[in-house]
């Protein structure tokens, strides 16, 4: 635990620093030992030979990122300085060394002469890293090669050796001169020829006490004597030693730390504070719960406590370790300059509670006329209290001796009445003292502060903290998601698991997912409890990503659906229960979770509905088709942003251009009424004139409920006539019914499309568009283009593949353009158009070339895994939503130029943040092929989400196809690659009614859904 310390009853190593990690695995408080090994780790050690480091726990130490050691060569040991002013060194100890940077002497308190000789070309001195206050002072920081090490642990066999090395334990000698019989790293024969003068064996041995220490000397001058003593003093280093002092304590918390510190410190760390704003600048507060108006001024310090308002702490305070039951004592009292802490106490098995009580100033060990209590003569708060030297000291007790340090002030049991934080508080003497009062304290078993250090209950101590931590920890689940903060709950979640406290946090979420607003935070509070139940797996019983279709989840996910958010929660908590005994259950029970957020995304994307609006129009004749053909869509940035639920929850920003490839616009739908009251579904190979490729015919209502399974024949199709209402499902009426009554027949729809599958171009989404526009039109009505983006919204919630906005806008809508969405339900996609300078559309169609790389993007789980993260709000996702969002006005604004450079940096730009998003989604073939092509582009980026599909470049040169096809075919490795033009479609989709075309009349023949 380190060495006591009047501020920490869990020593100096564990003292909690205001700090918090945020890129942490695991949610924890920071303490100083944290923060020692981090610098260590990260800093001291990087690139030093294996061996043995040894560090005082004493100090909050600050070294640079590069701190510029250097090793090579490096024997023996080596000790670790810090630059200091001369005046300072005065009463601490300094390093000279030679020009070999080898030490020759350990300076301590020496004269000014002395000091000056180690003094550099700056005009600082190394320091050795030392304190002042209670105990003995600590040792330097070496590094011990191996061998040394090897040689030192030789030398605790020793009988004598052992001795000597028993009094010179970790941070407990000066490192002064060798005769003053401690042992220190010089005194130990370490670099002994460097010495002034040359120090001989005969000197060391005599520097000893008695004959056994004489010995032990000997025994080390032979061990030691050719391992070399060598000192690195790092520039912009620093050390702050935890004293005694209340005030250096307090300072070195509410004092921010240099730019060279790994830590930042901060106002709040893992606290919750219902009113922030009435915390002062300067102020700090780690590891609290502060409910209701707690005001806080600066330079003050509360740590682990749990408080309720109404209270003020004034300036220069230090509160710790006080619960809830101590908040109404506190208000009647006025706090400024003192530290008031709860500590645990065992005193054999019977554990209490003991609260003590001093000022900013005290000073624990000077004698009683010297010093102060409350920071005040101990004369005047005799007289202030009523108290007399004989109630704190025994008479025996010498007069030097008599000190705050071993003052009996802290009543710890009562033999009638149960004490309280009340029985130290009445010592501020802030009223007249009633006489039961001060009876009360005296009839009261009471002890000093020296006489509590050896009953500490540290353990439960350490219990008490890590249940404030998950208290408040539960209180940071809600402001989180109910504030709609992108703060990462997942470190969090794999502490309460660790922990044991995965029970307390459950059910907070579920309470959260329950009362809920809108289903946008129910469906994140639902996600979370499936990041809880896959720490509980360990990384066993399977993968997360899979199925989520046990039955008995039905009840819960169909309470969902039909809008009772509060009863799903309820029944999902209670078959939790089921599957809570093995990793495997815990894996599925997760999985069902995601399927349960899933519902609550679809209900918050729906919400776009509102934005839909249809009108009556002209019905086409009989047989008439309606032939919609449309662009495909290049994603320039902003790709993701667009993506439920990060689109609502974060807000996207997406420039796409439509595009026809190869001349040509491949995407395309009709649409007719039939005779028949039945829907056939035709899907073509590529145009319209094409051979049939699938053909299905739907006669009963049954035949459409598969339209939610994506791989199921006909779904997209299916969920067109659903969500544009053509047909009304669920129904009471049958199909047939529905048709012949409301369009006296039925409808065929044709599909096509030139682009391969998975090709990254938006094709799916932009078909579904189609279709929608065709049917609507079909069964005469309207629909205005941003409806259409937002029915297709729908649709894919519907069609449950979860899709964003992007692909709709980039093909329905022509020419360049960026959509955005802002941060809130419900969701709507609003468009701007780009306006380009003059000619500069034709340039881009000279500088754009599209390469289909030959690999099949397979998004399998690809958009689970992103919104997994998204949920998680894992900082490097957020800072990666953030970007696109930021690079997608960037690259709008290149446009607006015509920069082409500009706009090649944000397409590169670009595809570092889909890998970001979607690590992975770069092949191998495909990064040669994008590392053939880099010299002769501006810029490149798969579309879509990558993983395959079309790789689209902006080349230096305009019209390059020839020229980049011959590089391709010279690169191994690649497959089957072709290269396509593209051009800027600046019309848009195109709508027509055909008439009847007599060769339609014989309808292909093919299987009917029966």
């Amino acid at each position: 635990m380190g060495r006591d310390f009047s501020f920490d009853d869990c020593g100096r190593a564990f003292t909690c620093l205001p700090a918090e990690e945020p890129g942490a695995p695991a949610e924890a408080l920071v303490c100083n030992l944290d923060s020692l090994l981090g610098t260590m780790t990260h800093r001291l050690c990087v690139g030093s030979p294996p061996g043995v480091w040894v560090c005082s726990t004493d100090m909050l130490l600050t070294v640079p990122s590069t701190p510029g050691i250097n090793w090579d060569g490096f024997q023996g040991v080596r000790v670790i300085a810090v630059p200091g002013s001369p005046a300072y060194a005065r009463n601490h100890g300094v390093y000279l060394t030679n020009e070999q940077g080898l030490v020759r002497d350990i300076i301590y308190k020496g004269t000014e002469a002395q000091i000056q000789q180690c003094a550099g070309p700056d005009g600082t001195v190394p320091l050795v890293q030392q304190h002042s206050g209670i105990g003995d002072p600590a040792s330097p920081v070496p590094c011990v090669t191996t061998a040394a090490a090897s040689a030192l642990m030789c030398l605790a066999g020793v009988r004598d050796c052992f001795l000597l090395l028993g009094c010179c334990r970790a941070a407990s000698g000066h490192p002064c001169h060798p005769s003053s019989g401690r042992l220190h790293l010089h005194g130990a024969g370490l670099g002994g020829t460097a010495h002034p003068g040359g120090m001989t064996e005969e000197d060391f041995v005599k520097g000893g006490g008695d004959a056994s220490v004489r010995n032990a000397r000997s025994v080390l001058w032979t061990a030691l004597r050719g391992f070399p003593l060598s000192m690195a003093c790092i520039p912009n280093a620093s050390y702050d030693y935890m004293t005694a002092s209340a005030s250096d304590h307090i300072r070195s918390l509410t004092l921010l730390p240099s730019s060279a510190s790994h830590l930042r410190f901060c106002k709040t760390a893992h606290s919750h504070v219902d009113q922030p704003c009435l915390l002062e600048d300067g102020s700090s507060v780690t590891n609290c719960l502060l409910e209701g108006a707690v005001h806080l001024a600066a330079g003050s310090v509360i740590q682990h406590c749990h408080l309720q308002g109404p209270l003020v702490i004034g300036p220069g305070c230090l509160l710790s370790g006080l619960d809830v039951d101590s908040s109404p004592a506190l208000r009647s009292c006025p706090l400024r300059d003192i530290v008031l802490q709860g500590h645990h106490v065992r005193l054999r098995d019977l554990p209490c509670r003991v609260f003590t009580l001093t000022g900013r100033l005290d000073d624990w060990q000077s004698p009683v006329e010297k010093a102060t209590y409350l920071n005040v003569p101990w004369a005047e708060f005799f007289q202030r209290t009523g108290l007399r030297e004989g109630d704190l000291w025994d008479a025996e007790m010498p007069r030097r001796s008599r000190c705050l340090l071993s003052a009996r002030l802290f009543p710890v049991l009562h033999a009638r009445e149960a004490l309280g934080l009340e029985d130290v508080l009445w010592l501020l003497g802030l009223a007249t003292v009633a006489s039961e009062q001060l009876v009360r304290w005296r009839t009261a078993w009471r002890m000093s502060w020296q006489e509590l250090l050896p009953c500490l209950d540290t353990e439960a101590e350490l219990g008490a903290r890590q249940a404030l931590f998950f208290l408040q920890g539960q209180r940071k689940v809600r402001r989180v998601l109910l504030g709609r903060q992108d703060s990462s709950l997942l470190p969090l979640a794999r502490s309460a698991v660790h922990e044991g406290y995965h029970k307390a946090m459950l059910s907070t979420l579920d309470e959260v997912a329950s009362t809920a607003s809108d289903a946008g935070v129910a469906a994140r509070a639902l996600a979370c409890i499936a990041e809880v139940l896959g720490c509980m797996a360990q990384g066993e019983g399977g993968l997360r990503s899979g199925p989520a279709a046990n039955r008995e989840w039905a009840s819960a996910f169909g309470r969902l659906e039909s809008g009772d958010i509060a009863g799903g929660v309820q029944e999902l908590a209670a078959e939790r229960q089921k599957w809570m005994s093995r990793p495997a259950l815990l894996v599925r029970a997760a999985r069902h979770y995601e399927g349960a957020e899933q519902i609550l995304v679809r209900q918050a994307v729906m919400s776009s509905c509102q934005f839909i609006t249809v009108e009556q129009a002209e019905l086409p004749p009989l047989g008439h088709w309606v032939q919609v053909v449309c662009p495909a869509r290049l994603d320039l940035s902003g790709g993701w942003s667009d993506t439920p639920p990060i689109t609502y929850e974060h807000g996207g920003a997406v420039v796409d251009v439509a595009v026809l490839v190869d001349g040509c616009r491949p995407i395309g739908a009709r649409v007719r009424r039939i005779v028949q009251p039945e829907l056939r579904l035709v899907s073509l190979s590529g145009t319209p004139r094409s051979e049939v490729v699938a053909e299905l015919v739907c006669q009963e209502l049954e035949h459409l409920q598969d339209y939610c399974q994506p791989h199921a024949p006909g779904a997209l199709l299916k969920a067109a006539f659903i969500c544009t209402q053509v047909v009304q499902f669920p129904s009471q009426r049958p199909l047939r019914a529905q048709l012949m009554e409301s369009f006296g027949g039925g409808f065929e729809v044709h599909t096509w499309s030139k682009l391969p599958h998975g090709s990254g171009l938006g094709t799916s989404s932009i078909l579904a568009g189609a279709v929608m526009a065709s049917l609507y039109r079909a069964a005469g009505k309207a629909a205005s283009t941003e409806s259409l983006i937002h029915a297709v919204l729908h649709l894919e919630q519907r069609l449950t593949t979860g899709g964003g906005w992007q692909d709709q806008v980039g093909g329905l809508i022509p020419g360049i353009k960026i959509g955005r969405s802002k941060a809130q339900l419900p969701l709507r996609v609003e468009v701007e158009q780009i306006l380009v300078p003059d000619g500069f559309t034709q340039t881009l169609n000279d500088h754009l070339l599209l390469v289909y790389t030959g690999k099949t993007r397979l998004a399998r789980n690809l958009l689970q895994d992103v919104v997994r993260n998204w949920y998680a709000r894992l900082p490097s996702i957020v800072q990666n939503a953030d970007a696109l969002v930021s690079n997608a006005e960037e690259c709008a604004q290149a446009l607006r130029q015509g920069d082409l450079l500009l706009l090649g940096k944000c397409l590169d730009c670009y595809w570092q943040q889909k890998k970001c998003m979607a690590p992975g989604c770069e092949p191998l073939a495909v990064g040669r092929m994008m590392d053939a092509l880099r010299p002769y582009a501006y810029g490149q980026c798969l579309a879509g989400a990558g993983g395959g599909g079309f790789l689209y470049i902006l080349t230096k040169a305009p019209r390059q196809k020839e020229a980049l096809h011959q590089i391709l075919a010279n690169t191994e490795g690649l497959g089957n690659f072709s290269i396509h033009s593209i051009e800027v479609d600046t019309g848009g989709f195109s709508m027509e009614v055909v008439g009847c075309d007599t060769k339609d009349g014989a309808h292909p023949g093919g299987d009917r859904a029966v």
